[in-house]
């Protein structure tokens, strides 16, 4: 009998999973921390709900299946019975949590009721390049209220956190519509059919990327892409096709104010009740933005705007990036939106039966850190690792373990190094831990009463302008000897 070799796991990440470092932790808490302050400030109380809701209160993400994991993870709880139990669903977002929270405790809570959330969401989807199945989000809302100040102000709040986040003036724009918009449009055009609004909504969502050419074959009978997948088409009457074409013609003039863009789409065509009711929450949005002094190329009214086509009910906005952003490679590449929300109304209803107001905006937190940065502005979420105290000496181990407790107990990021490696590997160690700092306690220096320190960060930057090697090893740049006692105050000083 042979013995056979053990079978062992292939290590590799799930599709549509990665494992996130220092930097990439540091960007996305950052941005976390900065937004969560941005809403503190603003009313917002925070919130945390489950990883998983009943699939059932995941509502719009539930498809007529037995196993109902499309777009979602799902699982049955069996709760230790031998029944089958209700289906769980990871949370998909975080609004149809706060749905499922208000429905079950609105008798409780304050009204309108403001929260905000921050968290992992998961999406049972296809992955690709910046395309993830788990990713962080940052919500804030307003439930139970149904002024359209509640939309501004949320328009008003994503604005400051887009600042906070690190995008200055002109590096992000709100642009914002409203669904009656379409829904007037639709009603004045004899298209009543549900399904046929919504394929035709899915083609205008596609204006950015194809221009009206690509939008009008969808709006008509259909269109084959450039890699030969054809796509049927609303085939919506030709009198409707050429309204929305002027409608959409009618606020993409550059440089027109709010105003004049609500101007400009009244004066379109025939919108409907539906639609004169979109253009004076419109008009409401905009006369609380201009008090609350919201600068007109911050938030700008966009027609286009049709995002969360089973979703919103009315007011809806976009964040998107307006930096110039690369690849790995160095090649230009566009991220557009960045965030985005809008009104719900129906949400809490499918839970209770009654009509609650609600509206809200979400930061894409994993996709908001990749896009600085692609923008090139990662720099600050660097991670500075902790001062090194070399080993050379089993014997001489307290006076390391000293100087790192004393290093510790001001403040200073260290730890003692704990392998077995010689003093090379161990420099090199500090190295790729980007620490600030080496301390070397060596023999000598135990017995003098003093301690060596290398500045890496001096070092660093001294190497990037050598070219003589041997001046390099000569010149010793940032390494020093001083008396023990002062190793605290030297370490700040570098650090500082």
């Amino acid at each position: 009998m042979t013995d056979e070799a053990p079978i062992r796991p292939l290590a590799r990440n799930p599709r549509g999973f990665a494992d996130k470092r220092g930097r990439d932790l540091t960007a996305e808490r950052r941005i976390v921390a900065r937004v969560s302050e941005v809403y503190e400030r603003w009313g917002f109380e925070p919130l945390e709900t489950p990883a998983f809701e009943y699939a059932d209160a995941l509502g719009k993400f539930l498809p007529d299946a037995d196993r109902p994991n499309e777009g979602v993870f799902a699982l049955q709880d069996d709760a230790g019975s031998d029944e089958p139990g209700d289906w769980m669903a990871l949370r998909y977002d975080h609004t149809a949590p706060l749905a499922r929270f208000a429905a079950q405790t609105w008798e409780t809570l304050p009204k309108p009721f403001r929260r905000y959330a921050y968290g992992p969401v998961w999406r049972n989807e296809k992955p690709g390049p910046g395309r993830f199945r788990e990713f962080w989000q940052c919500d804030a809302d307003t439930v139970g209220s149904d002024r359209p100040e509640a939309d501004a102000e949320i328009i008003a709040m994503a604005c400051e956190g887009l600042r906070g986040a690190g995008l200055d003036a002109g590096q992000a724009q709100i642009r914002v519509s409203n669904r009656k918009l379409f829904d007037g449009l639709f009603d004045a055009g004899g298209v009543t059919e549900a399904g046929q609004r919504l394929t035709a909504l899915r083609a205008i969502d596609k204006f950015d990327r194809l221009g009206w050419d690509g939008v009008v074959q969808l709006l008509g009978e259909g269109r084959l892409d450039d890699s030969g997948d054809y796509t049927k088409g609303a085939q919506l009457p030709a009198k409707v096709t050429a309204a929305i074409e002027a409608f959409l013609a009618s606020a993409n003039t550059p440089g027109l104010t709010r105003a004049e863009t609500l101007d400009a789409v009244a004066r379109s065509g025939d919108l409907g009740a539906a639609g004169e009711a979109a253009l004076n929450e419109l008009a409401a949005i905009d006369r609380a933005l201009n008090a609350m002094q919201v600068a007109q190329d911050a938030v700008k009214f966009d027609p286009t705007i049709v995002r969360g086509l089973e979703y919103y009910t009315g007011a809806v906005f976009e964040a998107e990036l307006l930096l110039d952003t690369v690849d790995d490679k160095g090649r230009p590449v566009r991220f557009g939106s960045i965030g985005g929300g809008g009104r719900y109304d129906d949400l809490v209803a499918r839970f209770t039966g009654q009509s609650v107001p609600a509206t809200g905006f979400s930061f894409g937190v994993s996709r908001l850190a990749s896009a600085l940065r692609a923008a090139g502005r990662g720099a600050e979420d660097a991670v500075r690792g902790p001062v090194v105290v070399i080993v050379f000496s089993e014997d001489d181990m307290g006076h390391y373990l000293t100087a790192v407790a004393e290093l510790r107990a001001a403040g200073v990021a260290a730890e003692l190094y704990l392998g077995r490696a010689g003093m090379k590997a161990q420099m090199k160690y500090a190295d790729r831990r980007g620490a600030p700092a080496v301390v070397i306690l060596g023999g000598d220096e135990i017995a003098a009463g003093e301690v060596t320190i290398k500045d890496l960060d001096a070092g660093r930057a001294a190497a990037a302008g050598i070219t003589d090697n041997d001046a390099w090893k000569a010149e010793r740049p940032g390494q020093m000897k001083i008396p023990r006692a002062g190793l605290v105050a030297a370490i700040k000083a570098i650090i500082e």
